[in-house]
């Protein structure tokens, strides 16, 4: 049986003791291809003890529901207690922050559909991009945010599966760059109890969240902490950046070929109060996934014995 604490961010919030090495909640986004029970397979094999997948194609707005012989084969998998957190990333098509579209509505039921396909698999939390303004400017952009948000909550009340909105580059019109942004989100919706937040790495460095710098990823956490709050973030995507501080442009790159260098992740994966927060890799990988294996390697070499503050 899966342990129900594993199954809810309430137990994710950031602790201040040793007794949890970061590298005990550390993988990679896993592919689903054959079903979504086959990511388990992949990424027990590759030593993940968290992944991330995506409940359906995600580029198409609908999908067949799951049967109940899917639902079993995740839920009941013989490998699933080797994953002690599975989180699933949100379809690329939903956006939340132009209204009034008839995107604006599909990407309201895919959103809503994705949650359900979370729930039914047991999954704590959904990863979603805010959204994108196209034009109409930050702040009619993020009050539809909310709004969509309030929607969501509102016609699945018995969901359990929180949404965690994804830092981002900034490119284009996207919302979500600036932590404020993602605060005013938090503290703008009705049930900020049913909402996560899940911080990329590649994509704060792009926008304008440098990394890279001496202690820059201690200085950038404060701030989150700061201004969103560490009580909030469920999930780290451990990504580096391909593109320069302040790019707003988003381009992943494997770890140790980017602009953040590895300092910044030498000490995330040291610092105690992240320890329990999943970190999932999102770089670039081939079909047997050696890249991801190298990289979990890399970043457990890192975990020292007595962990950061």
């Amino acid at each position: 049986m899966i342990n129900s604490n594993l199954l809810t961010t309430d137990n994710w919030r950031p602790i201040t003791g040793k007794s949890c090495a970061s590298s005990s909640y550390l993988g990679s986004h896993i592919p689903t291809v054959g079903g979504v029970a086959k990511a388990i397979d992949r990424g027990a094999d590759i030593g993940c003890t968290a992944m991330q997948i995506f409940v359906k194609n995600n580029m198409q707005w609908l999908a067949k529901p799951f049967s109940d012989e899917e639902v079993k084969a995740f839920t009941q998998h013989p490998l699933r207690s080797k994953l002690k957190v599975v989180i699933a990333h949100a379809g690329y098509l939903i956006n939340l922050g132009v209204e009034k579209s008839e995107n604006h509505e599909k990407s309201l039921q895919s959103l809503g559909e994705e949650l359900v396909r979370c729930d039914q698999l047991e999954i704590p939390c959904l990863v979603l991009h805010p959204g994108s303004h196209l034009g109409a400017g930050v702040e009619k952009g993020l009050h539809c945010v909310i709004q969509s948000l309030d929607t969501i909550h509102a016609e699945h009340p018995s969901i359990k599966t929180r949404i965690a909105l994804e830092t981002t580059a900034g490119q284009g019109s996207c919302l979500g760059a600036r932590f404020e942004e993602l605060a005013e989100i938090l503290a703008g919706v009705k049930a900020p109890d049913r909402l996560r937040i899940c911080l990329d790495t590649a994509h704060v460095f792009a926008a304008g969240y440098d990394l890279s710098e001496k202690n820059g990823a201690q200085k950038v956490f404060k701030q989150f902490d700061n201004i969103v709050g560490l009580q909030h973030l469920c999930a780290l995507h451990i990504n580096e950046s391909k593109a320069a501080l302040g790019s707003r442009v988003d381009r992943h790159e494997n770890l140790g070929q980017g602009k953040i260098g590895l300092d910044a992740f030498r000490w995330v994966m040291n610092a105690s109060k992240l320890a329990t927060i999943p970190k999932i890799l999102e770089t670039p990988k081939g079909k047997d996934l050696a890249e991801d294996v190298a990289a979990m390697k890399l970043l457990r070499s890192f975990v020292k014995k007595n962990s950061q503050g």
